[in-house]
């Protein structure tokens, strides 16, 4: 069987910069050091945190008086920055900081008068973070039919900003169908889309024209790991969003002479190896790498951890 690894895949920037801040700190101040929310969507990543001694909490009433307090990848909003500073919590933020772009896009846009609108799915962390760092209320699209249930006058001044887990792809015909309705209508460059969701969703429609089988490595609530095998599926190949190597069912690849692997933006590469080692037992494999873009982008961490 052939594999075929997409490139790039697995970790992005945003998300290496999170788990790095978690550890620092844990090696800096030492345990426990408390997280609100999963620091990013992977049970892996996760559980190995756990056994350095991070906590994961929903709520910041949930860390002790004085703890050491992390905020997840997705971004929080301005009511969980508040209550954490009115418990005097020492805070590190881990906020990716193309999540951090998007708030202050959409903050710029509402001082101009603007109507705001996030492109995103309701009740992803990253969406209620962007709406609660926003003084005024924020309309939330998934769709294009949304659109049209819009309650502004046509000739409003509108502006739109989107969740960074959806690419270029994502959100072109919703865009399309907001300029349809809203000839006052401004939003950020395409360049200021997500990077590594933009390249994941391109390598992996490359990587469906040479491969009978797609397996997505990452978490079923990972939006972009979801995307990713979404991508396949549409591309017209069976394609199955694993967590690691353990979920691969034998039935996933049988008959298929090459398989292609990618991960999600939150997935790390051991967890690919532990995909690739589950086919192993299945029979003989050659694992090869497609060519692609390389990252090189590096995100810099909180000056009290430098």
């Amino acid at each position: 069987m052939r594999v075929i690894l997409a490139q790039p895949r697995g970790f992005c920037a945003g998300v290496v910069r999170a788990i790095e801040i978690v550890e620092r700190a844990l090696e800096k101040n030492g345990a426990p050091v408390y997280v609100r929310h999963e620091i990013v969507h992977n049970k892996y990543v996760v559980e190995s945190l756990k056994a350095k001694g991070a906590r994961f909490v929903e709520n910041i009433d949930d860390v002790p008086p004085g703890a050491l307090t992390v905020f997840s990848a997705h971004g929080v909003s301005k009511a969980v920055e508040q209550e954490a500073a009115a418990r005097n919590l020492p805070v590190l933020d881990a906020t990716c900081p193309l999540v951090t772009k998007v708030h202050n896009q959409g903050k710029r846009y509402v001082a101009q008068g603007r109507t705001l609108i996030l492109i995103g799915h309701a009740g992803h962390p990253e969406v209620e973070g962007t709406m609660g760092q926003i003084s005024e209320p924020v309309i939330l699209v998934q769709n294009e039919a949304d659109v049209e249930k819009i309650d502004l006058p046509d000739d409003a001044p509108v502006a739109y900003v989107t969740q960074t887990t959806l690419s270029v792809d994502d959100t072109r015909s919703i865009i399309a169908a907001l300029q349809r309705r809203f000839p006052d209508l401004v939003g950020p460059d395409t360049r200021d889309i997500c990077y590594a969701t933009q390249n994941r969703q391109a390598a992996v429609r490359e990587l469906s024209e040479h491969v009978d089988v797609l397996l997505v490595v990452g978490a079923q609530n990972s939006s972009n790991s979801n995307r990713l095998r979404e991508i396949g599926e549409e591309a017209g190949i069976p394609s199955y969003l694993i967590a690691n190597g353990a979920e691969l069912l034998p039935q996933y690849v049988r008959g298929a002479k090459a398989v292609g692997i990618t991960a999600g933006a939150s997935a790390p590469d051991v967890l690919v190896e532990d995909v690739i080692e589950a086919l192993r037992r299945l029979g003989p494999v050659e694992v090869t790498t497609m060519p692609g873009r390389e990252e090189k982008i590096q995100f810099r961490l909180p000056s009290e951890l430098v």
